[in-house]
């Protein structure tokens, strides 16, 4: 017996995204187009969260207050399945938040900068909750019970996360976020007021549509592997992995914008952020002391590294104090030599001296696999900030640190050019 139901008519995914995308421009000016897409994927993918391994994190930053941030997570909010907003909640109740039935929630953790901001102390615990959360079967163990009957249970903790707040956050979480820097609104920039009792039903409405669709095409965005854009591997692409395979789902114009969008804000994320005290000091001496040259004395490092007028080297510290030859050893020790062991030190023959310093060789392989790709080379500029070993010059090693050192010919040559 035939039935003469008809078949459920196939859902756009295309225009259904597009509608989502046109929801979030009624209310929110973005910074740029690219920004647009990642949202619009981002609420997709909340919906497939169970489809996926990893889920991308969405973090939305500003220098300043008003700048649509919280905006941004009101409009999510009713587009996700299961939303919990909260401004403040403890690492046991995100467990259990996560843990409990009807479903693996979409959280949006509004004013972030207060449990990660300079006052906020450590939150260490909703870190390694955030952390966790980013891979399917991110679990963490906790005691539960009353007084001393404690049994250990663990909890999971993957489950899609937007943010947002003032500054910045810390580079574990950034660097499994999708990063949207917000900015205020130019007078000419209008967006339409956001009512609640008016536009959560629409909101509402797309939601479940959303829901429909991602339903469809479940399995196929399960076994999916999108291709990722060239130069896009390692963490930007586990980040990006999901949003690309819902964009692949819906077709049209949404694979050919979700790559140009990945690019874009990838791009954008490593221009934007701060690298680590680490890679800024591996980078300046690849870049602005050795230029080029085998070895150098620590002092020679140091006369260059505290001229540099745009480098942090100069107060490294709280009270204003410059980086020493001491703190210079500890912060490269946290590297490997190409032989796996600490970059250390070594006796460096000038004239009839043997001060201590440094060999490129000894850097070759920190500079290879944690600094930016090197500058375009000028004609002027590959010895130019180099200071030149020549005889006669004596390094101090005691605690003082001097930066002068050296005779008076030599300290011309140590001045930076450019």
């Amino acid at each position: 017996m035939t039935s003469n139901t008809p078949p459920a008519p196939s859902i756009d995914g295309a225009a259904l995204l597009d509608e989502v995308e046109a929801f979030h421009r009624r209310f929110n000016v973005f910074p740029t187009e690219a920004a647009y897409v990642a949202v619009a994927l981002w609420d997709a993918h909340a919906h497939l969260i169970n489809a996926f391994d990893g889920t991308a994190r969405i973090a939305f930053l500003s220098p300043e207050p008003g700048s649509g941030k919280s905006r941004a997570l009101e409009i999510i909010e009713t587009l996700t399945p299961r939303a919990a907003t909260t401004v403040n909640a403890s690492a046991n109740a995100l467990f259990r938040l996560v843990e409990a039935d009807g479903g693996t929630p979409t959280l949006l953790f509004d004013e972030i900068d207060t449990v990660f901001g300079p006052k906020a102390g450590g939150n260490e615990e909703v870190r390694g909750f955030l952390n966790s959360g980013y891979r399917r079967g991110g679990k963490s163990l906790r005691c539960v019970g009353d007084g001393s009957n404690q049994n250990a249970e663990w909890f999971s903790s993957f489950c899609a996360v937007a943010m947002a707040g003032l500054g910045s956050l810390p580079d574990t979480i950034l660097t499994r976020s999708v990063i949207i820097r917000m900015r205020k609104r130019a007078p000419n920039e209008k967006v339409e007021p956001y009512r609640r009792r008016v536009h959560e039903k629409q909101g509402h409405a797309l939601r479940d549509r959303l829901a429909d669709w991602t339903a469809t095409v479940h399995d196929q965005v399960a076994q999916a592997w999108p291709e990722m854009p060239e130069g896009v591997s390692d963490r930007p692409a586990d980040v990006w992995e999901p949003l690309l395979a819902v964009a692949d789902a819906a077709g049209g114009h949404w694979p050919e914008r979700a790559r140009a969008a990945c690019v874009a804000l990838i791009k954008s994320a490593q221009e934007g952020g701060e690298a680590s005290l680490g890679v800024r000091l591996l980078t300046d001496l690849r870049d602005r002391v050795f230029c080029g040259a085998d070895r150098m004395p620590t002092a020679a490092i140091l006369e260059v590294l505290l001229g540099l007028d745009d480098a942090p080297w100069a107060d490294l510290t709280d009270d204003g104090k410059a980086l020493t030859a001491r703190g210079l050893s500890k912060l490269l020790s946290q590297y490997v030599r190409p032989d796996n062991t600490p970059i250390r030190p070594r006796g460096i023959r000038v004239g009839s001296g043997t001060p201590k310093g440094y060999y490129a060789e000894d850097l070759s392989d920190a500079w290879a696999r944690y600094c930016p790709p090197p500058p375009a080379k000028s004609a002027t500029s590959a010895t130019a900030a180099t200071p030149q070993i020549n005889e006669g010059e004596s390094v101090a090693e005691d605690g003082s640190e001097s930066r002068h050192m050296f005779a008076e010919t030599d300290t011309r040559q140590l001045r930076v050019v450019g």
